[in-house]
């Protein structure tokens, strides 16, 4: 077998053994809270699309909702796994366990979050945008979500996602 070939099977396979050795280490508690993380492939129609919007009403104000998307411990508190989030621009962060990270490019104070966003399974370098866009809306805020650049084939898994990791369970966070 070729040397470089064999060396990069024997990586992927230890990758593997380590992410899934990782996944044992996150205590039965949080692991109940949040559903496996599954990458379905994207329907035949969704399959080419790279980008996709949101839009969540939520009961706590742009300022609220600004901080507990950039404060490690309420992430953390509303997903039910661990998060690493320096909220400042340029800031790295990663959540849900270090299963998803990037990077902060933008922050407006109670208005915007732009991050660099990345599954953590993806081919290194590679990340797509996740914009957050908050307004006051009566008591609550409208949260929109424009996450775009990612790759083919990601839509489906991404779109179903983010209501299931993200929205409700910051729904249910804000009770």
């Amino acid at each position: 077998m070729n040397p470089i070939l064999f060396a990069l099977n024997r990586r992927r396979a230890l990758t593997g053994i380590a992410a899934a050795l990782g996944g044992l280490a996150v205590s039965p508690r949080l692991r109940s809270q949040q559903p496996e993380m599954h990458e379905a492939p994207s329907t035949p129609a969704n399959k080419a699309r790279t980008a996709l919007h949101q839009e969540i009403d939520l009961n706590a104000s742009p300022s609220r909702i600004y901080e507990i998307l950039l404060d490690g411990k309420q992430f953390a508190a509303f997903t039910g796994m661990p998060a690493e989030i320096d909220p400042k621009v340029g800031g790295a962060f990663k959540t849900f366990g270090g299963r998803i990270e990037g990077r902060n490019v933008e922050l407006i104070q109670g208005n915007r979050v732009v991050q660099a966003w990345r599954p953590a399974n993806w081919e290194p370098g590679v990340y797509s945008m996740a914009h957050f866009e908050l307004a006051a809306e009566g008591a609550g805020t409208r949260l929109v979500l424009d996450h775009t650049g990612f790759p083919e084939g990601d839509y489906d898994s991404l779109y179903e996602g983010w209501p299931e990791r993200y929205w409700n369970p910051m729904k249910k966070y804000l009770g």
